[in-house]
């Protein structure tokens, strides 16, 4: 139940050192600064956010150029692993080295983004010149330009029918709608479904008429104009080819960089600690030749901290313990087998004040859990075997992630235990296999408890055991954070009149041969055992209808309230009846994988028949692994966020932010 002791800490140092002391403070990493202002008209704070919005701006050009690269010259060193790695460690020396040269690798980005902003515009220009050129294809036979308009004497018309028109056609039209006209010259130039193309010379003092009847019959004037069609598509072709060429070109260009990508991380990451570092120095207050830091620190590394500032640089360090209106930051800290529960925990919520971390309570019956709702001992040797891989592989593998690959290691190796209790193995995949392949029935995997999908009773009576375990483990948790505080008679009203209540009322139950029959035991408790439950059930309830509603002053709202609240016994019966889908997802794991193994096994042991278990056997247990190990997960967070966290955590602690290295590429060694 690691909270992570926090201690205030107040620096007052020379304003000449404070890029250098703030830089130490962000690479240490360990000091969450507060933003409180003070109200002494002496102090001042430093508009400094052009400057973080130029960083800022830095920062995201040069991520956007390391994307520009892995797209034209793909990183193929480390595959899936690499993706996994956190930043890489840079000792100081190399970062001051490396932060001289950081204006040069901006010069190298902005060509990048250039060569792309040429390539996206290449690329754009291709489909107006392919369209162009699709609209000009029915004009290819004609050989003047789309515009022409005819000559002195002589009026043209360049243009389009609706749908496919024959030249009678055209002809009829203008006998109907220009009777007065003799002279036109019509000419189809192409003809389609859609439209018909055509050209019509008349002359000049019968234009107005000509151009009426066109109106009449649907006729649309050609959009396009310049040269003659055929010498317009060669024009055309030769942009694609140069745009072509030019996102060619420009692609090697960019390829040319992929020697500096890692000086281009590293400008990501130098500007966005620049950024990082402005925003926190346009929150601090600072007179003419000083300024002060003010926040929390972990209280492990306060007196190295001290130490570091004060033989630094010329400064006053002073920490002292929070005081119970300070809104103290929460940090967790636990060991190995419950530090994978702390992002559980924070999923949910960081604990509030007063609270104990629940972690470790949390880890004894989560790994238990997940392990009953997957348990099959081969898909936990693949958990095992594939965490532990990635565990061993990426050394630098980020914080979440690697308590990700932990609580699935952990989990696994839960599975394999329940996989062996219960005798299951990729389902049934030994006893199939024997029979089916090797003619030998006698071969089985034997169970060392039982086997689930023979007695699902028995397992269900042992879920629903678990999970009052699991329930009246969070109510003593709940006793103890009473207690603790001092008190007592809140801790007696709502924690021990509820034991009394439900404790006694499940006693009472195992009494009932009915119950005891139904849930398939092999006892009944007597009845003197009856007599002492009945009565402990009785005073809880009277004490909870008593005690439940005691805010009200009124004698008549209090017995209601308290009567209320002890129909909230209802609760607890639900609460423990969702433990069944630890019996659930367990069937469904063991039965479906069944139901893939005796599908393979179909076709016998013939040499096809052999082929095609292979394939049905590695298909479906990838997919039932997949899909039961994400059930089991989030069932697992259910039992613990609603049936077990009801109980006594409210949460709503302030997670701890610590001035750091927000880095994605890496981080600058300096010792804590």
């Amino acid at each position: 139940m690691s909270k992570v002791p926090m201690k205030r800490v107040f620096i007052c140092g020379l304003r000449k050192n404070r890029k250098q002391m703030l830089e130490t403070l962000q690479r240490t990493g360990v000091v969450e600064i507060s933003t409180s202002k003070a109200e002494d008209d002496y102090l001042e704070t430093m508009d400094v956010m052009p400057q973080k919005a130029a960083f800022d701006k830095n920062a995201a050009q040069a991520d956007t150029a390391v994307e520009v690269l892995n797209e034209y010259a793909p990183d193929t060193e480390g595959g899936l692993l690499k993706s996994l790695e956190g930043p890489k460690d840079m000792d100081l020396q190399e970062y001051n080295a490396e932060a001289g040269n950081s204006a040069q690798y901006m010069d190298a980005v902005r060509r990048i983004l250039a060569l792309q902003k040429q390539i996206a515009e290449d690329r754009a220009s291709i489909p107006k010149c392919e369209t162009r050129i699709e609209a000009l294809k029915p004009w290819m036979n004609f050989d003047l330009p789309l515009d022409f308009s005819g000559t002195k004497e002589a009026a043209a018309f360049v243009g389009s029918l609706q749908n496919e028109v024959s030249l009678d056609q055209v002809y009829q039209g203008f006998a109907e709608f220009a009777p007065d006209v003799d002279n036109i010259d019509a000419s189809i130039i192409s003809s389609s479904d859609e439209q018909t193309c055509i050209f019509v010379v008349c002359l000049r003092q019968d234009a107005e008429a000509v151009d009426n009847a066109l109106k009449q019959m649907n006729f649309a004037k050609a959009q396009l104009s310049g040269m003659v069609p055929r010498e317009q598509v060669d024009e055309l072709n030769k942009e694609i080819a140069a745009a072509n060429a030019d996102i060619e070109k420009c692609a090697e260009e960019i390829k040319g960089f992929a020697p500096m990508r890692e000086k281009i991380k590293f400008a990501a990451d130098y500007y966005r600690m620049r950024a990082d570092k402005y925003a926190v120095l346009s929150q601090l207050e600072q007179t003419r030749k000083a300024f002060f830091v003010e926040g929390y620190v972990p209280s492990r590394y306060a007196e190295e901290l001290e130490r570091k500032i004060t033989e630094n640089y010329d400064a006053v360090v002073e920490i002292t313990d929070p005081s119970e209106e300070d809104d103290v930051p929460v940090a967790l800290q636990n060991g190995v087998l419950s530090d994978p529960m702390e992002t559980v925990v924070e999923s949910y919520s960081l604990p509030g004040k007063g609270e104990i971390d629940p972690s470790k309570i949390v880890a004894c019956f989560y790994y238990i859990f997940f392990g009953m709702m997957l348990s099959d001992a081969g898909y936990g040797l693949l958990l095992v075997l594939g965490c532990g891989y990635v565990l061993l592989k990426v050394k630098n593998l980020q914080p979440g992630m690697k308590k990700m690959m932990k609580l699935f290691l952990y989990s696994g190796i839960s599975t394999i235990f329940w996989g062996v209790m219960f005798g299951s193995f990729f389902g049934d995949a030994v006893n199939v296999i024997a029979t089916t392949f090797l003619n030998r029935p006698d071969i089985k995997l034997q169970p060392l408890w039982f086997e689930p999908v023979s007695e699902p009773m028995r397992l269900l009576v042992f879920a629903f055991g678990f999970g009052i375990i699991h329930i009246f483990t969070g109510l003593f948790i709940k006793l103890y954070q009473l207690l603790k505080a001092g008190q007592v008679m809140d801790a007696i009203y709502d924690v021990v009149f509820w034991i009394m209540f439900v404790g006694g009322g499940i006693v009472y139950a195992l009494t009932m041969p009915m119950i005891t029959g139904m849930l398939n035991l092999s006892f009944t408790l007597n009845s003197t055992i009856a007599t002492i439950s009945a009565v402990v059930a009785i005073a809880g309830a009277v004490g909870v209808v008593l005690t439940g509603g005691r805010e009200s002053k009124n004698w008549a709202k209090r017995l209601m309230k308290g009567a209320y609240s002890a129909y909230g016994v209802t609760s607890y019966l639900s609460d423990i009846l969702s433990y069944s889908r630890l019996l659930a997802l367990g069937l469904a794991t063991g039965v479906i994988a069944q139901v893939f193994n005796k599908m393979g096994s179909m076709l016998g042991a013939t040499w096809y028949g052999m082929l095609i278990f292979l394939a049905v056997f590695i298909v479906g247990h990838i997919l039932n692994l997949g899909i039961n190990v994400l059930g089991s997960y989030v069932h697992t967070n259910r039992l613990q966020f609603v049936e077990f966290f009801g109980k006594f955590y409210d949460g709503g602690g302030r997670p701890f932010e610590p001035f750091t290295e927000n880095t994605k590429y890496y981080k600058v060694k300096e010792d804590k």
